[in-house]
Order: structure tokens, then C-alpha cells, then sequence
């Protein structure tokens, strides 16, 4: 490679990553800002992180939204890989064609129609069944799962096609059962796919405003909805505080997964 290519190539993916990362670093740094306003920089504090950890409303909405993310990312990829399963290995059946497009339907729904619909879902059912008793965490679950089982049940789809079909059929002559073939041979080589749509399911759950403002009720105020309803009265720097603090967790859990993935086996 010609030191000019690789010079340009350096520049293209030092600007690229400026773009992403420069305004996550400018939150980070401001969530150390002493002053009240969060464009101007009055000094190093950690007063903020202080009354972080006093917001109870906020640390609230914080936990509620971390709950029903992982609440949500597991169900999805429970739902997600049986349903991509069906999709590749059961061949062509009656009411494929309807399968597939109400699998895909929450891909090219609009969040609003689908908040919509499952709310007055939800109200029909509370007259005809007397349940659910209003909004809450569980009309979010639910609604955030629909959302994300068309995600996960993409990239399993993707993973599942690409598998080597004939381990499986050799379990299968060796007398293992479908089910168990399913367990010990496909899961284990999904393993990494499952991962990413977990992820993924719990981002999308954890970002979500539209779906959850109409699934929510008293009491039920997830962290976006709290961020966003701060917007309109004037964002404090608690909330920088926060984000950071996310950040952080993320980022580690992000480093480690990628050092246990990348690790070697130990030699013979």
C-alpha cells in the first residue's frame, strides 16, 4: 500500500471517529461542569454526580427502563430465534406468506400506530377480561417485545441459514431428538447472533419514547420519557451525569464480551 493511501485512509477514520465519538465526549465532559448551565464551563465539579444519586424521579425512570430492557431482550430473542427457526428449517407451509409479513409487520410499522394499536388492544381487553388494571411495566414489555422480536428473528434468520445443516442431521442419525438437537448442536453455534440481537433488543427498548408514552401509565415513567419531559422545563446537567455513568457501564461490558469472544483457546 502506497504511504499517500495509507495517510488518506488514516484521515478518513480519524474524521469518521471524531464524528461519532466527539459529541459523547462532550457530554462526558460536561457532566463535570460546575455550572448550572450546560453550555458554559464555570469548572471541575462533581456536584452533579452528587445530586444525581438524590434524584430519586430520575434514578427511578433509570431503573424501571433498565428492567424492562432486559425484561424485553430476553423474551424477543426467546420468541426472535424460535420464530427464525420455523422460517429456515420448516420448509414452505400453509399461511407462509402470512407468516412472514406479520413477522416483519413492526419493521415497517410506525411506531405510533403500532403504540396505538396495542393501547387500544389493552383497553379492549380491560373491559372484555377486567385485565390488565391500567398501564404499567408490563404494557411496556409487551410492547417493547413486539417491537423487537422482528429484530432478533432477522439476525437469527441470517445466522441460521448460514449454519452447516449436516451437523445437525448427523446428530439427528445418531438419535438425538430435534429438540435436543436444537439445545446442544444449533444454539451453541448461534451463540454469538443471540448475543447481538440481545443487545440490540435492549437498546432498542432502553431508547424508546413513542411506544412507551402510550403504553405507560402512573407511576410508570421509563428514562427517556423523564428525559424528554425535562426538555420542555430545561435540561440540567444530572442528566449529563447519568449518560456517563451508562456510558461507562456499557462501555466495559462491551470490552469484555469482545475480550471473551476473541480469546484464544488454551493449546493442548
Amino acid at each position: 500500500m502506497r504511504p499517500r493511501n495509507r495517510a488518506w485512509r488514516a484521515l478518513v477514520l480519524t474524521l469518521g471517529y471524531l464524528f461519532l465519538y466527539v459529541p459523547i465526549l462532550c457530554l462526558m465532559g460536561f457532566s463535570f461542569n460546575g455550572s448550572s448551565l450546560m453550555t458554559s464551563w464555570s469548572g471541575f465539579s462533581f456536584k452533579w454526580y452528587h445530586q444525581l444519586f438524590h434524584d430519586e424521579a430520575l434514578l427511578s425512570a433509570a431503573w424501571l427502563s433498565l428492567q424492562i430492557a432486559t425484561l424485553t431482550a430476553t423474551a424477543a430473542m426467546v420468541i426472535g430465534t424460535w420464530a427464525a427457526y420455523v422460517l429456515v428449517r420448516m420448509g414452505r407451509f400453509r399461511g407462509f406468506a402470512l407468516y412472514i409479513g406479520m413477522l416483519s409487520a413492526p419493521l415497517v410499522i410506525p411506531d405510533v400506530v403500532l403504540g396505538i394499536s396495542l393501547l387500544l388492544m389493552f383497553v379492549e381487553m380491560s373491559k372484555v377480561l377486567g385485565w390488565p388494571d391500567g398501564n404499567g411495566m408490563f404494557t411496556i414489555w409487551v410492547g417493547h417485545t413486539t417491537m423487537c422480536v422482528a429484530y432478533v428473528a432477522v439476525i437469527i434468520q441470517a445466522r441460521i441459514r448460514d449454519l452447516d445443516r449436516s451437523l445437525e442431521e448427523a446428530a439427528l442419525d445418531l438419535g438425538a431428538s430435534p429438540l435436543k438437537v436444537f439445545f446442544v448442536i444449533t444454539v451453541p453455534l448461534i451463540a454469538p447472533a443471540l448475543a447481538a440481537a440481545w443487545l440490540l433488543s435492549f437498546t432498542l427498548s432502553l431508547d424508546d419514547v413513542v411506544i412507551a408514552s402510550f403504553l405507560s401509565g402512573p407511576g410508570y415513567t421509563t428514562l427517556p420519557l423523564e428525559v424528554f419531559s425535562r426538555v420542555r422545563l430545561g435540561l440540567r446537567p444530572e442528566v449529563n451525569a447519568l449518560a456517563t455513568l451508562f456510558i461507562l457501564v456499557v462501555g466495559i461490558f462491551v470490552v469484555v464480551a469482545n475480550r471473551m469472544q476473541w480469546r484464544k483457546p488454551p493449546a493442548n
